[in-house]
């Protein structure tokens, strides 16, 4: 075994001077930790960040240094490792001797102005490499003098370097302490976090989880607040678990913490104007975040390492209460799943809007246990709300501005919303939920193709009705619906092109007598008239067939804005046109076919004129059908031709 550098040192001390084994051995552990202290030095690495190490040592120094004897005016400067003075730096003559000091790595000395300036460097203690430089000027100082003030300002650097590194081992013994320190506290943690992990999965019930963490925190932080915002689908009785308001908190860090996922933390001051860190922590499972705790502990008794364990420790409650209802979760999923392919079966059954609105607003109350549905869809031309199924008669084919209430607020962010308690949180108008007294809502948007086509709006009167889970259950219905929707209005869309004349904008004659077959079997009466322009060919052949489109085009807005909404205009063929008035009589017929011929001689450009042919039928009438109708207006259209045109006859 080799031999210890001070054994016979040792040995001294045991014989000679009559030292126990116990006082040597302590001796020889003082020893060790000395010179292991003194193998410890600064390197190039660390000259950028010992300034303030320089000038705190500096200032302790400069307190015990003893004058330089014979003269009184003496001011001290140090500089840096690159010759940057720190103190003085509006001593020029000082910053030259100093770059002189920097660049010869010895002493040096100047004579300014009647005054001495004395630089010498300081060096490292092991390797010998320049990391300060100390300074001083002297006035009135004798030229014999010189030689001596430098010896001195030498022996100064010598007590300087000694300072320095006396402050820079307890600042590097203090760092290890602290490391020490904080070793031992992240082993404590790591325990707590191993014994609430091993605890937390030993529970099963729910609330025996949250309990248990509530616990822990307030046995690490006596002094802390805590309460645990959990979202709508789970209730407590301890009253430290309170409901998360989603809606008019916008700004709240603990909504912001539940939408993110994430924990955030800023500083407060707590009733007392004492300083604390403010805390929301998710309480999160694989699946999402069920709540968030909110913390309020006094800053003095929380550090960085303690916000990870709180951190840990939420993760670890969040995955054992996701356990704890894992099997009601699974059992649940099970059951949407059915219930969205029998929904989409159900609504893909049918193309008719009508059917498709009514059958999803029954589906949805039946679902949702909701009672009051409301779907309305956005109007492209006007741009409003139209309310396309409800069961509140009150509310019944409304229209609403596209940023009203809660649908616009929908339409707007595209995001679905839920309304714990309407009357806590009333800031938006909503008409439904003042007609009905309703409380809970949920509200969806119904988007096909990235674009919002309208809203889904569940309430009831009871406060807190809803869940999470009918949340997000009404998104994935919500976008089934909204296909259906699309499908179903694509499917009206191509039957009306089907059924309209494209040249015109009427409907097509097949449209007409299909319609008109139906009335004469639910009708008591109706009224048949038939308009041709008169001298049609002619127009076409002076003009051009383009002019006769424009006037046919002319005769045809003419007839749409002097009938009724549920009057059928059609194209019979060629410039022959067909208007069927519903529930009218002849007089009536007339009075409209009048009303249309005036019109035409009057506003068309160019010039023209038609001639009518109006039949009409009752229940007394013998063997009417749509042929015998069309029949009977042909023949009084070709009396009035045959009578000079530009008149209305009746069949």
């Amino acid at each position: 075994m080799a031999k210890h550098p001070h054994d016979d040192l040792m040995t001294t001390l045991q014989g000679n001077a009559g030292f126990s084994p116990q006082t040597v051995d302590s001796a020889r552990k003082r020893m060790d930790y000395t010179d292991w202290l003194e193998f410890v030095d600064i390197t190039s690495y660390d000259y950028p960040y010992i300034t303030p190490l320089i000038l705190e040592t500096y200032e302790e120094w400069s307190k015990e240094l003893p004058l330089l004897p014979g003269t009184d005016d003496v001011v001290w400067f140090i500089a840096d490792y690159s010759g940057q003075l720190l103190l003085h730096q509006e001593m020029v003559e000082g910053n030259r001797v100093v770059q002189d000091c920097v660049n010869h790595r010895a002493a040096v000395s100047s004579l300014s102005e009647g005054s001495h300036y004395l630089a010498v460097p300081l060096l490292s203690r092991h390797t010998g490499e320049l990391f300060a430089v100390l300074g001083c000027r002297i006035g009135g100082l004798p030229p014999e003098g010189e030689s001596f003030a430098l010896s001195w300002a030498e022996m100064a650097g010598r007590y300087f370097l000694s300072c320095f590194y006396k402050a820079f081992e307890a600042l590097f013994v203090s760092d290890v302490l602290n490391l020490q320190h904080k070793s031992r506290q992240e082993e404590h943690r790591r325990t707590i976090l191993f014994q609430v992990v091993q605890k937390l999965h030993d529970q099963i019930d729910v609330d025996a989880v949250l309990t248990e963490v509530f616990e822990r925190i307030s046995g690490m932080y006596p002094g802390a607040e805590v309460e645990l915002l959990m979202s709508q689908d789970y209730l407590s009785r301890d009253p430290r678990v309170k409901s998360l308001q989603l809606q008019g908190e916008d700004d709240h860090m603990c909504v912001r913490a539940f939408m993110q996922g994430k924990m955030l933390q800023h500083e407060c001051l707590n009733e007392m104007q004492q300083p604390c860190l403010e805390a929301a922590v998710p309480l999160t499972g694989k699946q999402g975040v069920y709540g968030v705790f909110h913390l309020v502990i006094p800053r003095s008794d929380i550090e960085e390492a303690d916000l990870r364990l709180i951190e840990m420790l939420a993760d670890t409650a969040g995955s054992a209460f996701e356990n704890a209802k894992l099997y009601e979760q699974s059992n649940l999923l099970v059951s949407e799943f059915r219930l969205i392919n029998e929904l989409t079966k159900r609504l893909n059954e049918s193309l008719r809007l009508k059917e498709v609105f009514k059958f999803a607003t029954e589906e949805l109350l039946s679902i949702f246990h909701a009672e009051y549905c409301c779907i309305c869809q956005i109007d492209k031309d006007s741009e409003f709300f139209e309310v396309m199924a409800c069961n509140i008669p009150e509310l019944a084919k409304e229209y609403f501005p596209k940023d009203y209430g809660f649908s616009g607020v929908v339409y707007s962010t595209r995001e679905p919303m839920i309304l714990s308690d309407y009357k806590a949180d009333n800031r938006l108008q909503s008409k439904l939920m003042e007609e009905t007294g309703s409380r809970s809502l949920m509200v969806t948007p119904l988007i096909v193709r990235g674009e919002v086509i309208g809203t889904i709006m569940l309430a009831h009167r009871m406060e807190h009705f809803f869940s999470y889970e009918n949340y997000r259950l009404l998104q994935v219905l919500s976008s089934h619906i909204g296909l259906s929707i699309a499908n179903a209005s694509l499917h009206a869309e191509v039957q009306r092109m089907a059924n309209q004349d494209m040249l015109t904008e009427l409907y097509a004659r097949r449209y007409l007598d299909d319609r008109v077959s139906e009335m004469l079997k639910l009708h008591e009466k109706g009224c048949l008239i038939i308009v041709d322009i008169d001298s049609f060919k002619q127009i076409n052949d002076t003009y051009g067939h383009q002019v006769g489109d424009r006037i046919l085009k002319q005769v045809c807005a003419i007839i749409r804005s002097a009938v009724r909404k549920s009057d059928i205009s059609a194209r019979w063929g060629g410039e022959e046109l067909a208007i069927y008035l519903p529930e009218a009589d002849i007089h009536i017929g007339h009075q409209i076919a009048e009303t249309v011929r005036l019109r035409v001689a009057s506003e068309t450009q160019p010039k023209v004129t038609v001639s009518c042919g109006i039949s009409g039928w009752t229940l007394e009438s013998e063997k009417v059908s749509v042929e015998s109708l069309f029949y009977l207006a042909d023949m009084a259209l070709y009396k009035a031709k045959k009578s000079g045109r530009n008149q209305s006859r009746v069949g």
